[in-house]
């Protein structure tokens, strides 16, 4: 199907105008998941209403590979994020310490050369919360959900200026600016053992993962893009959960859900993060919930898609 959309710059291709909204909380109460806007940086759209999450168990786990990278931290409390560990480009293991607050939304910005911190929130907040105008100030390259206590994922960091923001439904998320310097000798990621993509508006990857495995989330797209999978209770409820995300009805949709993750809270285009998950095997429904200029989920577009995760 053909969307006509209004193009929004000659730098990316047509069917990259779609704008998207970003949401601010993974608080599960109801009706505000899919509706107010952060202005600091993309991060993942819920659900407009309330889901029993289990993101912390899709985030929850470190592979042995990660016992072997640098470690950047984050510590967040609710009232401020503090950045520590290696500052080196090249693989990091990001280890998020949540405390005062029951979860955090550790996320990542790369500034691009010359760029401050000012000019990136003031490109996004002068287009209503829209993160694809951070390009070309930067780029979302890290974004996760990490309950209370500790937990970790891996990405890969250019050297650079960064910022790093606690999106936990704050009216004026915490954040701290800091640099990732060059390293002599920078670490390589493990390989995963399985790869799921995102693009407009879709996903390319394998129909089945395994708990336990290291799965690499990546943004092939031209847009901000999220990988949420909610999970059905078999493979007919899964195609009645789809049909309604595609009809625009989330509430019903909500009602056959079991569980709600979140493998990336949104990337930019070209960026990954990799994570050992660790999800309750069963089928779930993969969806990326970022909206349209016009106000659509990129579900009613056809971003879904159902998968199985295996023991």
């Amino acid at each position: 199907m053909h969307h006509t959309v209004k193009p929004r710059s000659p730098r990316r291709p047509p069917g990259a105008a779609l704008l998207l909204r970003a949401v601010p909380s993974l608080e599960p109460t109801t009706q505000c998941l899919m509706k107010r806007t952060l202005a600091l940086v993309a991060t993942a759209a819920l659900l407009s209403a309330g889901l029993s999450l289990a993101v912390g168990r899709a985030a929850a786990a470190t592979s042995s590979a990660a016992s072997n990278l640098p470690s950047l931290t984050l510590a967040m409390n609710g009232k401020s994020i503090t950045v520590g560990g290696t500052l080196q480009s090249g693989a990091v293991n990001v280890v998020s310490t949540v405390t005062q607050e029951t979860q955090g939304r550790p996320a990542l910005v790369r500034l691009n050369p010359g760029v401050s911190f000012a000019q990136a929130e003031a490109a996004v907040q002068a287009h209503g919360g829209d993160f694809n105008y951070l390009d070309p100030y930067g780029s979302l390259v890290f974004s996760t959900v990490a309950n209370r206590g500790v937990t970790s994922a891996q990405t890969s960091l250019q050297a650079g200026n960064y910022v790093a923001a606690d999106l936990s439904g704050h009216a004026h998320p915490p954040n701290a600016l800091f640099t990732v310097t060059q390293a002599a000798g920078p670490a390589t990621l493990p390989a995963p053992q399985a790869t799921m993509q995102t693009i407009e508006f879709g996903f390319r990857g394998p129909r089945q993962l395994h708990d336990g495995e290291l799965v690499r989330f990546q943004n092939d797209g031209f847009l901000v893009h999220m990988i949420a999978a909610i999970g059905a209770k078999n493979a007919d409820t899964a195609a009645k959960l789809t049909a309604m995300l595609k009809a625009g009805k989330d509430h019903r949709a909500q009602r056959l859900a079991t569980a709600f993750l979140v493998f990336d809270a949104g990337l930019s285009p070209g960026e990954m993060q990799q994570q050992v998950i660790t999800a309750k095997p069963g089928i779930y429904v993969l969806a990326c919930f970022m909206n349209t200029q016009d106000g659509r989920e990129y579900t009613q577009l056809g971003m879904e898609r159902t998968i199985r995760i295996t023991k």
